[in-house]
């Protein structure tokens, strides 16, 4: 027998000797975001779990984050992706900037990820410790162009008054670039702990730069972001809880996918979070308690079958039909 049919018949085993697999796909990309940041962690490490348990092969995608992401979800290029409530819902009224006008409505909700903190990073040698106190001009990394963090942390700043030079660029070659001083700062949309940062901090002095109680206000006002504190034990050379801002992020699937393939997938997400901390930390967040801070996506009818026969309620304006 071959390893890929004995892969399968544990897999199917796994996933219930009685479920029909014929419609299933035989594998499964996730898109994820820029190497360095926390979606290809997340993302890469997901897919892996699904493939191992599953018996299918599969893999996470390099792509540029959350906006990106909704594109190649909806079009079915990939199968299932990651995304940001924010970027989601552009897409889905037509308004995102990869394809105006466009309204990306074949994409599903599967379960909640984490809360993605916007934060602001720069080298302690730099002095620059404060958002006021980034210079006019500075060059500001604001991540791969089109993510989350593109799509709102120049406008985010502007509306504090600061002015900068926009570059864009994947989080591990911004970390970097702000390394090698070709770039003063970085603002982050990111998952917590971003390891662009953690591997900076063991080379290097790093400033963490939150906003003040006033800025934090302004910003909540006027972008579709909450507050959000940032732990001390986040980073090693952290000293102290940072105050942040931050918007949900959900795994999503292409509408068409199978009912048990998805309903399959969600179940082993949701059961096996020790599994699913094990990939990455901010995994903790991902339980279905958290499903209620998505209220954009309709979510996929084999997602909603598992969180029915455990107790979880979803808005029927959330079901796709």
């Amino acid at each position: 027998m071959t390893t890929a049919a004995s892969l399968a018949i544990v897999g199917a085993a796994r996933a219930g000797d009685s479920v029909d697999r014929s419609d299933w796909p035989n594998s499964i990309t996730v898109a994820t975001a820029s190497q360095g940041g926390t979606y290809y962690v997340y993302g890469s490490g997901w897919a892996n779990l699904i493939a191992d348990e599953l018996g299918i092969s599969g893999g996470g995608e390099i792509t540029g984050g959350p906006t990106q992401n909704m594109a190649l979800v909806h079009s079915g290029d990939v199968a299932l992706g990651l995304t940001t409530m924010g970027p989601a819902a552009q897409a889905l009224n037509g308004e995102s900037p990869l394809a105006p006008g466009m309204k990306m409505n074949n994409v599903c909700a599967l379960f909640p990820m984490y809360e993605t903190p916007f934060s602001v990073a720069a080298l302690s040698s730099s002095g620059i410790d404060s958002i006021d106190s980034i210079p006019d001009g500075a060059r500001i990394g604001f991540g791969p162009a089109a993510s989350t963090s593109d799509t709102y942390f120049p406008a985010i700043l502007s509306e504090l008054g600061v002015e900068y030079e926009r570059r864009n660029g994947g989080w591990s070659d911004l970390g970097s670039q702000l390394q090698d001083g070709l770039i003063d700062v970085v603002a982050f949309a990111a998952g917590i702990p971003i390891p662009a940062v953690s591997q900076l901090e063991v080379q290097t002095g790093v400033n963490f730069i939150e906003f003040t109680e006033a800025q934090q206000e302004e910003v909540v006002n006027d972008f579709p972001v909450a507050p959000f504190t940032i732990p001390a034990s986040t980073y090693s050379t952290l000293g102290h809880d940072l105050r942040a801002v931050s918007m949900w992020n959900f795994t999503i699937a292409n509408c068409d996918l199978p009912e048990e393939f998805v309903y399959q997938v969600v179940r082993l997400s949701m059961e096996n979070n020790d599994r699913m901390r094990d990939i990455h930390r901010s995994a903790a967040s991902s339980v279905p308690e958290n499903l209620k801070y998505n209220t954009i996506l309709p979510y996929h009818p084999g997602a909603v079958r598992w969180y029915e026969e455990n107790g979880y309620d979803i808005d029927p304006s959330l079901i796709r039909q």
